[in-house]
């Protein structure tokens, strides 16, 4: 488990061996997207003071500055509306922010998250101009979280059969509207299947991030209070959620991990999601809303 005001990439994990194995840092949007998801989305709560935002950052590890920048840029970028009361800010969650929030937990919930039909796959091709580098970034990250590897520039694959359509949504995506073609795939004989996933996917580094996961939340969680755990074990899990995005168990190997790390998830959600509620409403009171 790993929380910091360090900014570090939400992708694949690094290399094998000691601390060059240890995931990088959560940014602190990923951590607030974890606890909105799981303890804000679809609860009758008033508007989310500042100080809660920033105290809950706080609790993982994240500088005021830094926390602060966060919830900012979250607001220009749509996500978050903010209101005042007083000298003080308080937040809400956008459509916008809504929407993203129900598309991803609908993948977090799952009790099958890293399950595709057996020798079902999607490829996906798409151009978009090296001069639309924040257009491809947006793309990549959508369909990183979709179960989406990189073949080779621009030609992506995913398991299972991925709705496309919902990935890269006209109305979130405009300027992708007919640069993208997709296709529901079945692997010829004499296919290596395994080298194309290979290929896609660092495997080893897949399978060290379920271990790793099951490791962590199956012992005492470092950071204070059920929210803060909360927020942290959301964080880690749709981490783990963007490195599988449900390769075969035969390219994982026979003690497939990602059963074990679907368990501990629901388990230990299960079990801190009652007192996180509780802790934010207490926190909410607190500060008179």
């Amino acid at each position: 488990m790993s929380a910091s005001a360090t900014t570090g990439p939400d992708g694949r994990e690094p290399g094998s061996g000691g601390a060059e194995d240890a995931p990088p840092p959560h940014r602190p949007q990923s951590l607030l997207l974890s606890f909105l998801g799981a303890v804000v989305l679809d609860e009758e709560l008033p508007p989310l003071p500042s100080a809660v935002l920033l105290d809950l950052l706080a609790d993982l590890g994240v500088t005021e500055a830094a926390a602060r920048a966060t919830v900012q840029r979250m607001t220009q970028r749509g996500l978050l509306d903010r209101g005042q009361v007083g000298r003080s800010a308080e937040y809400t969650l956008t459509p916008v922010a809504e929407r993203v929030l129900r598309r991803a937990g609908a993948r977090v919930g799952s009790t099958t998250p890293f399950t595709h039909p057996p020798g079902e796959w999607t490829l996906l091709s798409y151009s978009i101009p090296e001069t639309r580098r924040d257009l491809r970034h947006r793309v990549r990250s959508r369909l990183t979280w979709a179960g989406f590897g990189g073949l080779r520039d621009g030609l992506w694959i995913a398991p299972g059969t991925v709705d496309v359509t919902a990935v890269l949504a006209p109305d979130d995506l405009p300027d992708v509207v007919g640069l993208a073609d997709a296709f529901a795939a079945r692997p010829l004989p004499g296919t290596d299947v395994d080298r194309l996933v290979r290929r896609a996917w660092d495997v080893p580094a897949v399978r060290r991030a379920h271990h790793r996961f099951v490791a962590d939340w199956s012992a005492p969680p470092r950071v204070p209070g059920s929210l803060a755990q909360r927020t942290l074990l959301g964080a880690d899990w749709l981490a783990l959620l963007r490195a599988d995005p449900g390769l075969p168990a035969d390219q994982l190997g026979a003690d497939h991990p990602a059963v074990a790390s679907t368990a501990v998830y629901t388990r230990v959600a299960a079990a801190l999601q009652p007192a996180a509620a509780a802790a934010l409403r207490r926190r909410l009171r607190a500060t008179g809303s």
